[in-house]
């Protein structure tokens, strides 16, 4: 419940704090007095519009605390956990109350804060919307919202286990529908290009090409073709050294005359004789070398034209298919692949749209099953809310919930729309609530269904602001009879001119005006003398006669 609100600087209020309880709290006032300015205040504390006008004049920035004691199990605690401004249940962090903070500057900024950690507007407003409802006959709410509907219900039903079943079944659809469109396509587009897959993929098995096989061929190219290059000094040098002008014989035989003569003049020749000995040895181990170079240079010139050819065939397929040489192998596999889907492709097809239909038809079932529950709960609700109707003067109306069921448009929420209608009277022609409803039938409207979900569907703090406005005596005590049967499940205030309802509160404020020129809102806890003597101003008017405050302890006694 909302503990506690701290406003400063905000319009006419300078500094303002009030403490709340639980139960049914009114706050009443003379007209202008500043109740609009504290729904306002508490309404940006909430993650609401902000605007620089609402600062207070001469000041920079305004704030606005609200401070809400929750049980530990609330599901707000869920919220809060996963944003990590909370721990794990067990934790003491929700042992403490929950603090919503909004400052807003005149400049038009404003900043959010929870359990004094920075937010965002958007996450200080959706946990804003679960603590507190606010109605009224000029305000936003969620239920009038269409789209809101839907998930009444299903909270008023308890209806979310199977809500969930769908939405998982919903998602088991859209993945295999997705597997299903993929395999079609993929089975379409292979269709369309299939003779051009199977010539390519003879053209590539024909070629079959080898991991490594590029960089060799190009290796071997290239020694082929140096080694041309180079042939014919080769030869030279060998037909110089072994040929018929070798100077070998010369030197051989020149080398043996000299060691005829060596033994006639001693040590002289020796070291000529040597000299000639390691150039014949040099000259044998030229010709050897030279020799093997020949025998290794030599190649066929078939098979350089035949590597050229195969460098060419396999860089045409690659510049073909867009791919590297080294990718061609791998290119094929996956033609093959599609190949393979094209063929098969029909089998796998009827196998998938046969699952798929299994699925659709789970899914469909699920979801009437769910339309169908959704029915019986709307149907209970109209009867609660119809039960609440007469005594607020709403007799001749009529609540109904329109489903709108479309078997063949399931999403993860169903197959169904929900929307609230009325009729006012039996005259009028029926539609939905915000449209047909006046804006005082909207609030008493809005009334009865917040009194039938009570039990079942709430923020832990409801706030009605006049509600009562426009309506006679008798159906301002009906009004005050149900936000006290309100406040019995949940913590309510209702902002009221009606003593009726004043008279059933556990908690009475009396907003004032300053009578200076600050014209400060101020608000207080009344009780006593004090509420007697509020209670009878709102039954006479500006002058409180002591018929008016018989008629206020009378009223208040019957209230009790």
């Amino acid at each position: 419940m909302l503990a506690a609100l701290s406003i400063r600087d905000i319009v006419l209020i300078r500094a303002l704090d009030v403490d709340f309880s639980s139960g049914l709290a009114v706050l009443s006032g003379e007209t202008g007095a500043g109740k609009s300015i504290l729904l306002d205040s508490l309404s940006l504390a909430l993650g609401g519009r902000g605007d620089g006008g609402l600062v207070r004049v001469g000041a920079e920035q305004g704030q606005v605390t609200a401070l809400f004691d929750l049980a530990p199990d609330s599901t707000i605690f869920d919220e809060l956990e996963r944003e990590g401004l909370v721990g794990p249940k067990g934790d003491a962090t929700r042992m403490e109350p929950v603090i919503l903070r909004r400052t807003q500057s005149a400049d038009g900024r404003t900043r959010a804060h929870i359990n004094d950690r920075p937010v965002s507007a958007t996450l200080l407003r959706t946990v804003g919307r679960q603590l507190v409802e606010i109605h009224g006959q000029h305000e936003e709410r969620a239920m009038v919202d269409p789209a809101a509907h839907r998930d009444l219900v299903d909270a008023f039903g308890d209806l979310f286990a199977m809500r969930n079943g769908v939405a998982e079944r919903h998602v088991i659809w859209r993945r295999t529908r997705k597997e299903l469109d993929a395999l079609r396509a993929r089975i379409e587009a292979a269709a369309k290009e299939a003779d051009y897959l199977r010539a390519s993929v003879d053209e590539l098995n024909e070629l079959s090409p080898q991991e490594g096989e590029e960089e060799e061929l190009a290796s071997r190219r290239q020694t082929m073709m140096n080694a041309e290059k180079i042939a014919t000094d080769l030869n030279e040098a060998y037909e110089a050294l072994a040929g018929n002008t070798s100077p070998v014989p010369t030197l051989a035989t020149v080398m043996r005359k000299l060691e005829r003569k060596a033994d006639a003049a001693p040590g002289l020749l020796d070291e000529a004789i040597g000299a000639f000995s390691t150039a014949l040895d040099g000259l044998a181990e030229a010709e050897q070398q030279l020799e093997r170079a020949i025998r290794m240079s030599e190649f066929d010139p078939n098979e350089l034209e035949a590597a050229e050819e195969r460098l060419f065939a396999l860089r045409a397929a690659a510049r073909k298919y867009n791919v590297p040489v080294e990718g061609l192998a791998d290119h094929a596999a996956k033609l093959i692949n599609v190949l393979d889907d094209l063929d098969a492709g029909e089998g796998k097809l009827a196998a998938l749209e046969d699952e798929e239909r299994e699925v659709r038809a789970a899914l469909k079932a699920a979801a009437l099953d769910l339309a169908a529950a959704r029915k019986s709960a709307g149907d209970e609700l109209a009867t609660r809310v119809m039960a609440e109707l007469p005594a607020l003067k709403l007799g001749n109306a009529r609540f109904f919930i329109e489903q709108d069921v479309s078997e063949d448009d399931i999403t993860v929420d169903g197959c169904d729309g929900i929307e609230f209608h009325v009729q006012t009277n039996p005259s009028t022609r029926p539609g939905p609530l915000m449209k047909v409803a006046s804006g005082g039938e909207l609030s008493r409207f809005l009334l009865a269904l917040k009194v039938a979900l009570a039990d079942r569907v709430s923020a832990p703090t409801l706030v009605f602001d006049e509600i009562d406005t426009g309506v006679g005596g008798a159906v301002a005590d009906a009004i005050g009879v149900r936000l006290a049967r309100l406040a019995d499940h949940v913590q309510v205030l209702s902002v009221t001119h009606a003593p009726q309802v004043a008279a059933r509160a556990r908690a009475h404020f009396l907003i004032t005006k300053g009578a200076d020129e600050s014209a400060e809102t101020r608000i207080k806890a009344i009780g006593g003398d004090e509420r007697l003597e509020e209670v009878a101003r709102m039954l006479s008017g500006a002058e409180v006669t002591q018929e008016a405050r018989a008629a206020a302890g009378r009223l208040m006694d019957g209230a009790a």
